[in-house]
């Protein structure tokens, strides 16, 4: 079947509904995935690519009547951006359809709104202090818990048992207490992929070196020796700080893939395409006599070749 041109006039079974005004493409496997039509004065609605049953020149022929088109709810813009905003590479080997409008799911980015209600309530009290000759020791009373050292204490994070097979990452959730300045204590919720790897895996990440984390003083605080099976990698991309997802591709087989802006990883953590300007962080990680997967919670500054830890 044709792709769906832009402009393209969509028939239901009963009748003309109007014209082709986007197309949604699935960034996993970068086919068109919906069509947003635009219903003659009836504002937009998207039509999954199941509905469509033929795509001649010029027409898109559904297979429902024109009253189940009109009952879907209005198309949300806001939920997509467009493949302009985003890096897809090899979009132009999948997608043939007119230039125009090309759509991509917007990803559910993790967000901290108690982290911007902070910064947005402290510009606030910098503002009111900055007068007074006693604001600079109150504002490092204030800050002070925002330069703190890193915290390099072990979490647990889940129990080895919820690994299966050897090669495959597995995500584990966890919570975290964070104290920010003057703001309460409170939890997030965090996430680190694991992977039990076979020696070849290993070489792969390690290139026969143990490896080290340091502390702020260049102080060892922890070795991942390179023999070890089990490997952890930090939840967020390193190209922007989202949150990625292991899944099978069509090419790759089975890879660690961003969803925002398709940065692709290998089972070690290395780039196998897209942005990602580094491989996937790996983080302090070790396995308790009783099965516990314990690391080290660290993140580092997303977009850097380099890393730059900053939690």
């Amino acid at each position: 079947m044709l792709q769906p041109k832009l402009k393209s006039k969509v028939r239901c079974t009963d009748l003309d509904i109007g014209e082709v005004s986007k197309v949604v493409l699935d960034p996993l496997s970068h086919e068109i995935s919906h069509i947003v039509v635009s219903m003659n004065g009836s504002g937009e609605r998207q039509i999954d690519m199941g509905q469509v049953q033929d795509v001649t020149e010029g027409f898109v022929h559904l297979r429902s009547p024109s009253r189940d088109i009109l009952a879907l709810p209005p198309f949300k813009r806001d939920d997509y951006v467009t493949t302009h905003e985003v890096e897809i590479s090899h979009l132009e080997d999948n997608i043939h359809v007119t230039p125009g409008e090309v759509l991509v799911p917007l990803p559910d980015l993790e967000k901290s709104v108690k982290r911007r209600t902070f910064f947005m309530n402290f510009t606030h009290v910098i503002g009111f202090l900055i007068g007074l000759p006693i604001a600079y020791p109150i504002l490092r009373f204030l800050m002070k818990p925002m330069y703190a050292e890193f915290d390099n204490q072990w979490l647990t994070v889940g129990n080895v048992s919820k690994i299966k097979n050897e090669d495959v990452g597995v995500q584990f959730e966890y919570k975290k207490k964070v104290k920010e300045a003057y703001m309460p204590e409170y939890e997030v919720e965090k996430n680190v992929w694991v992977v039990k790897a076979t020696p070849d895996l290993l070489e792969k990440v390690y290139q026969g070196k143990d490896e080290e984390f340091r502390d702020a003083k260049g102080n060892v605080i922890w070795t991942n020796k390179k023999e070890v099976p089990f490997v952890a990698f930090s939840g967020k991309c390193p190209h922007l700080g989202c949150a990625f997802k292991w899944r099978n591709h069509k090419a790759l087989g089975p890879v660690f893939l961003c969803p925002c802006h398709l940065s692709i990883y290998n089972a070690a953590g290395k780039v196998l395409d897209g942005p990602a300007p580094r491989a996937l962080d790996p983080l302090p990680v070790r396995v308790s006599a009783s099965g516990e997967v314990e690391i080290i919670d660290m993140e580092f500054k997303a977009g850097t070749k380099s890393q730059i830890r900053i939690v």
